[in-house]
């Protein structure tokens, strides 16, 4: 990752196609020791690429991620069930509190997070 932010760097420094030097003098200047074989593999790969093209294609495919969509739906119930209404005196239901879930043991699993 930190090749790759070093090259991205490089680039919008304004150069188009960043060498192995130039990483390699990006990353030194803040004292990061660079692998100069993974930083030849970044730049072989990246060659005559543009890197506006590979952000847009790769924003594209993550867009079509799905993100945590099931723990929104679960959170809902809650502030819809304390919502009473604003004139009078709140309904008997409301003032019940909502039974609490019971708390699992790790035992019950057959190991434990120290194990």
């Amino acid at each position: 990752m930190k090749y790759l932010s070093a090259y991205l760097l490089a680039t919008l420094g304004g150069n188009a196609t960043p060498s192995v030097e130039d990483i390699t003098n990006i990353l030194g200047s803040v004292g990061i020791e660079v692998e100069t074989e993974r930083v030849e593999a970044l730049v072989a790969e990246l060659n005559g690429k543009d890197i506006n093209e590979l952000i847009a294609e790769g924003s594209a495919k993550l867009a079509s991620v799905p993100a945590g969509g099931a723990v929104a739906a679960s959170s809902g119930a809650a502030p819809a069930a304390a919502a009473a209404p604003a004139g009078g005196a709140a309904p008997a239901k409301a003032a019940e509190k909502a039974p609490e879930p019971e708390e699992e043991e790790d035992d019950d699993m057959g190991f434990g997070l120290f194990d």
